[in-house]
C-alpha cells in the first residue's frame, strides 16, 4: 500500500500509537523483571520469639525494598514449620537441625544454636547422667526434643535404668520440681539474657547455692554419630556469675536452628535475599541482641545440611560481577539500538510520505507512475494518478524555485510529464474500447 495515500493525521496517529504501545511494553517488563519476589516462610516456636524475629526481618526488608519479601506461615512449632516446609508448603522455613524431614532443605544461614542444659534442682544429689535412676526427666518442647531424649536413652542406657522422660508445659515445671514428680529437667535454648533468665526462674537459689548442672559427657561421641549436634562446653558461670554456675565448664550437646531454602529455588535471587538478611541483621541487632547468633552456615561439601548456592556465593564472594550478569545485554545492545534506529527511520519516512520529493525521489515516482497507468482498470484511477502527477510535478518547481540542487531540471520534467499523458491517454481509449473493437459514442 502506498502511504502517501494515506492522510497525515491518520499516520501521525498510528506512529504515536506504535511508540506508546512499545513504551508501554518496555516499562511493564522492566516493572516484571525489578517487582519485588514474595517467598513464603515457615517459622514457629512455643514462646513465639521466632515468629516475632522473622517478621521484624520481613519488615526490614520491605522498608530496604530488598529483591526478595517474606509471608510468614506461623506453625506452633519447629516440628510444624519442618512439617509445612517438606509438604512444599512454604518455600522457606525456620527448622531445628535434628527436627522433620529436611531432604529438600539447603541452608541459608543459622538463625540461632541452642544448648541442652540437663539441671536437677537445689539439693540433688545427681552429679552425672548416669546417676539417674528409676526417675522421671521432665522436657519442656518435648515433641520437639524428641529425638534428643532418643538419643540420650540409647548412648547411655537409660531404658534399661527405667528413665523416662515426661514433657511439661513452662508453667508446670516449678510445681513439677517441687513435689519431686520429676527429678531434672531438660531445656534446649540459646545461651541469651531472655532465655537463661526463664531457666533460672524454675529453679530454687539462694545466695551460696543453685541447682545442678549435669553434663552430657558423650557429647564428642553423639555429634560422631548424630551430625545434627555438635559438642559444645558451657562457659563457666553462664547461669550465675557469683557464685558461678556452673562452677567450671561443663560439656553439653548444642543444636542449630537454620533458615532453609528449597534446593529449587533460584541461586542468584537466594544471593541477593542472603545479603539483604545480613544486612538485616546488623540494623536489628540494637533492638533485638540474639540477632547476634546468626551466621553462616558450614559451606564445605561434606556440610551436615548442604547451603544453597546462591547463599554460597554470597559468603564465598562468589557472586556473579556486572559483566557477567549483563555481558550479553552489553554484546546484544548496539544491535538493538540499531533496530530501533531502522524502525525509527521507517516511521519517519512513513510520516514524511507526502513531504516534497527530491529530484531523484520525484523522477522514480513518476516511473512508477507509468507502471501503475499501464495496469489500472478504471477510469478514477487515470484521474487520481493525474493529480499525482501535478503534486509531484507541483513540489519539483517549489524545490527549484528555492534553489534545491536536487530538484529536477523543466526539460526533463516536461519530458516525464508529457510521456505520461500520452499512457494515460492511450490507456483511455483502452478502457473505453468494448470487447467487440467498436467505440462507445
Amino acid at each position: 500500500m502506498d502511504s502517501s495515500r494515506i492522510p497525515s493525521w491518520l499516520r501521525m496517529v498510528l506512529v504515536a500509537g506504535a511508540v506508546i504501545v512499545s513504551t508501554g511494553a518496555a516499562l511493564f517488563g522492566y516493572r516484571w523483571y525489578a517487582r519485588p519476589t514474595t517467598l513464603t516462610i515457615a517459622v514457629g516456636s512455643a514462646d513465639g520469639e521466632a515468629v516475632r524475629i522473622v517478621a521484624a526481618i520481613a519488615s526490614r526488608l520491605a522498608a530496604t525494598n530488598a529483591s526478595v519479601r517474606l509471608k510468614i506461615i506461623e506453625a506452633s512449632g519447629p516440628v510444624e514449620a519442618a512439617n509445612a516446609f517438606s509438604s512444599d508448603k512454604a518455600d522457606l522455613a525456620v527448622v531445628r537441625g535434628d527436627v522433620g524431614d529436611l531432604s529438600q532443605a539447603q541452608a541459608v544461614v543459622i538463625v540461632v544454636k541452642a544448648v541442652a542444659l540437663l539441671i536437677a534442682p537445689l539439693g540433688s544429689a545427681v552429679k552425672e547422667l548416669r546417676e539417674l535412676r528409676r526417675a522421671s526427666v521432665g522436657v519442656v518442647a518435648g515433641e520437639t526434643n524428641r529425638k534428643l531424649t532418643s538419643v540420650l536413652t540409647q548412648e547411655y542406657g537409660l531404658g534399661r535404668s527405667s528413665v523416662t522422660f515426661k514433657d511439661l508445659a513452662p508453667p508446670d515445671i516449678r510445681r513439677a520440681l517441687d513435689s519431686k514428680d520429676v527429678r531434672a529437667l531438660l531445656v534446649v535454648v540459646p545461651l541469651s539474657d531472655k532465655y537463661l533468665a526463664q531457666v533460672r526462674g524454675f529453679f530454687q537459689l539462694t545466695a551460696k547455692t543453685g541447682p545442678v548442672l549435669i553434663p552430657i559427657d558423650s557429647a564428642g561421641a553423639i555429634a560422631e554419630k548424630e551430625r545434627a549436634y555438635e559438642s559444645f562446653d558451657v562457659p563457666k558461670g553462664t547461669l550465675r556469675g557469683s557464685p558461678p554456675l556452673p562452677d567450671d565448664d561443663l560439656t553439653t550437646l548444642r543444636v542449630s536452628f537454620y533458615l532453609v531454602a528449597k534446593k529449587k529455588l533460584d541461586a542468584d535471587m537466594i544471593t541477593g535475599f542472603t545479603q539483604s538478611l545480613m544486612n538485616a541483621r546488623r540494623d536489628l541487632l540494637g533492638e533485638m541482641p540474639i540477632l547476634a547468633q546468626m551466621a553462616a552456615p558450614d559451606t564445605d561439601s561434606d556440610a551436615y545440611l548442604p547451603v544453597h548456592p546462591g547463599a554460597a556465593a554470597f559468603y564465598n564472594g562468589t557472586q556473579q560481577t556486572f559483566l557477567d550478569k549483563w555481558g550479553n545485554v552489553i554484546f546484544l545492545a548496539p544491535m538493538i539500538f540499531g533496530g530501533i534506529i531502522s524502525v525509527a527511520a521507517a516511521a519517519w519516512k512513513f510520516l514524511r510520505a507526502d513531504a516534497p520529493h527530491t529530484g531523484e525521489q520525484g523522477l522514480d515516482a513518476l516511473y512508477a507512475i507509468g507502471q501503475r497507468i499501464r495496469a489500472t482498470q478504471t477510469e478514477a484511477d487515470l484521474s487520481r494518478m493525474e493529480r499525482e502527477i501535478d503534486g509531484i510535478l507541483q513540489s519539483q518547481r517549489a524545490n527549484a524555485k528555492i534553489g534545491d540542487e536536487n530538484a529536477l531540471d523543466a526539460t526533463t520534467l516536461n519530458v516525464a510529464a508529457h510521456r505520461l499523458q500520452g499512457l494515460i491517454h492511450d490507456r483511455r481509449l483502452q478502457l473505453a474500447t468494448p470487447p467487440d473493437g467498436k467505440l462507445q459514442v
